[in-house]
């Protein structure tokens, strides 16, 4: 009988790794894998990791200008680095994040991807191989607008924890989305002080309420489940579009036999009673909708000043070394 990895391929799900850790990378063969700030964190010290660090910043040192534009020049150097070397192991895409203290500002994220995408293809690697993640603020969302449509240049909107977001996304024409799970269930076991059986989970109803008006009303951008607590809430949503999975879940669903059936299926999205929305042109509407929702904004806000607070913890390596 095969895995329980190799039976999630099989409803459909494409599964992404979610991982900095290329050299663990390639033993769950997945087609995609996502980094983001704080992954990349935990890669770097990591003494396998200590030459690509090292080279970035010599490179950044060469370039030269203050001691700022070199960190943050180090900085996307490593990042760019870190995705081009998952690149040499997956078949897919990787997913590369714009700096978070830039998640409500349009044009600084647009100015960022822009260059971004120009160092990846410096280093050879074409452009519909890499995600530009931004977070799924107003902003984040009309800089992927702006990218999808003017650049041809493919957006991850990240940090996602409602409808209002998930709708603005496909309307602006959003590559994928990342509809975050776990951190969801965090929020409503620390206030209902409850626990959630799988069937139940908040993170995963969420998903399954996104993917289902996406199907309905017929939007191409992919769901991309992410942030996941335990394998439960990856199985309930097997047949989603794309799930990216940390290292540790990928090993229990490779060590697993258990069954894993098709739980979401984009056929039964079409025949369900939904209401269709538009935030388009809509920003006042946007901004209130998605106001009220305060497990949302909680943890939008505490993800963008994580992986904020772990780019500046990045960057302070950095200087060090630069010094």
């Amino acid at each position: 009988m095969a895995n329980s990895l190799e039976q999630l391929k099989k409803t459909g799900t494409v599964v992404v790794s979610d991982s900095g850790d290329f050299v663990s990378i390639g033993k769950y063969k997945p087609q995609d894998a996502t980094t983001n700030p704080s992954l990349i964190l935990a890669a770097t010290k990591k003494p396998e990791y200590a030459e690509l660090l090292d080279a970035a910043v010599a490179r950044a040192s060469k370039k030269g200008g203050s001691i700022s534009e070199q960190v943050d020049s180090a900085l996307d150097y490593l990042l760019v680095e870190f995705g081009k070397r998952i690149l040499d192991i997956i078949p897919g895409k990787v997913s590369t994040e714009v700096d978070a203290a830039f998640s409500f500002s349009t044009k600084k994220s647009v100015d960022k991807a822009l260059h971004i995408i120009k160092l990846y293809e410096e280093a050879g690697v074409s452009k519909d191989r890499v995600l530009i993640k931004v977070a799924s603020t107003w902003e984040g969302i009309k800089a992927a607008e702006i990218l999808q449509r003017d650049h041809g240049i493919n957006c991850n909107l990240t940090l996602m924890f409602s409808l209002v977001q998930a709708i603005a996304a496909a309307e602006a024409g959003a590559f994928l989305i990342s509809p975050f799970v776990g951190r969801i269930l965090d929020w409503y076991k620390a206030h209902t002080k409850k626990e959630y059986a799988k069937e139940e989970d908040p993170g995963v109803s969420s998903v399954k309420s996104i993917y289902n008006y996406y199907k309905k009303f017929g939007y191409k951008t992919i769901v991309m489940g992410a942030s996941f607590r335990n394998v439960g809430e990856i199985t309930e949503l097997a047949g989603c579009d794309y799930l990216t999975i940390s290292p540790n879940l990928l090993e229990e669903l490779m060590n697993s036999d258990a069954p894993v059936p098709k739980k979401l299926d984009a056929a039964g999205a079409s025949s369900l009673d939904l209401q269709k929305k538009t935030y388009i042109n809509e920003e006042a509407d946007f901004r209130f909708e998605f106001n009220e929702d305060q497990m949302a904004v909680e943890k939008l806000r505490e993800g963008i000043s994580k992986f904020a607070a772990d780019a500046v913890a990045l960057k302070d390596i950095i200087k060090a070394k630069l010094q």
